[in-house]
């Protein structure tokens, strides 16, 4: 038993340009993999230094039936969604968004930090929310760093982003029984990963990370591992590195996605598709843009 692999999946998210060459790579859905736990999307957004006068320009765009999750490991992102909400993130702070029957939000550069620059690196991910709370009405919370709590001992330090984890809970308003951890490992430095949830994740931010056995690995990658398995966490090469911990129990049902929306229905997919068509959702104060619904928009897509 001590010579299996802890691992049932290693995806190589591929690198997409969105201009300007900001770049992102999404891990979550995946050829290889679609869901771990509630997660049903995962992008990393650069690392990307913006140059005098540019910067993040995401337009207001729709949500339904899902949870938005914004970490940041550099820079800041200013959030404005439907309910008034205006809050910039900067690292170590959470926003999450629980778009439930349906909110509106943009994500822009703050106009006073784009004449002399800017960098961005960080993590974006949708969480599904149960089917009981699909139609929840949406909220807005933001949770400072120093809110956090965080978990330390040789050379390793854990902050519980939201979910519970290593004995701990975070403040962030979650809905479902999940995990969401930021841990850093000083050179040298080993730490236990437990098997508390059905389905669990790694997602190497920075470094390399050695999992034993199962070999070394470099950033940009995420490690899904086979149900209930332990493994032990490295950071390997003398180098400090950065790992996500992410998943939680399995969904109520599988879920449909399709552009910007996740839901346990298809027809409930469709009925936001018309809605954003319409423009029946609400908007974001202080904004006239908008990102309209593209035209070549398939039948969703169920996961798992």
């Amino acid at each position: 038993m001590d010579n299996e692999s802890a691992l049932d999946v290693v995806v190589v998210p591929p690198v997409h340009d969105l201009g300007d060459q900001f770049k992102v790579r999404r891990a979550l859905p995946s050829r290889d993999k679609r869901m771990v736990g509630p997660f049903v999307f995962l992008d990393q957004m650069g690392p990307h230094v913006f140059q005098p006068g540019r910067g993040l320009d995401v337009r207001p765009h729709p949500h339904i039936c899902l949870a938005t999750v914004t970490y940041l490991f550099e820079g800041e992102i200013l959030h404005r969604d439907s309910l008034g909400s205006v809050q910039p993130i900067r690292p170590g702070e959470v926003n999450w968004m629980t778009a439930g029957r349906g909110i509106v939000h943009s994500e822009r550069t703050a106009q006073e930090l784009r004449g002399a620059g800017s960098s961005l690196f960080g993590l974006q991910c949708w969480v599904a929310l149960p089917r009981q709370h699909e139609e929840t009405a949406p909220t807005f919370s933001h949770t400072g760093a120093h809110e956090l709590p965080v978990v330390e001992g040789e050379g390793a330090s854990a902050r519980i982003v939201a979910g519970s984890f290593f004995g701990q809970r975070s403040p962030v308003p979650t809905l479902s029984d999940m995990f969401y951890v930021d841990l850093n490992l000083q050179p040298g430095a080993r730490i236990a990963m437990p098997a508390e949830y059905s389905e669990q994740a790694l997602y190497v931010v920075e470094g390399e990370l050695d999992l034993g056995r199962d070999g070394v690995f470099a950033a940009g990658q995420l490690l899904v591992l086979k149900p209930k398995a332990a493994v032990t966490l490295a950071a390997h090469g003398g180098k400090a590195a950065r790992v996500m911990l992410l998943g939680g129990e399995p969904m109520d049902g599988p879920r449909y996605l399709s552009w910007n929306f996740v839901a346990s229905s298809e027809e409930r997919i469709e009925q936001a598709r018309e809605d954003w068509r319409k423009m029946a959702f609400p908007p974001v104060p202080g904004e006239t843009e908008f990102i309209p619904l593209p035209e070549t928009v398939g039948r969703p897509v169920r996961y798992p």
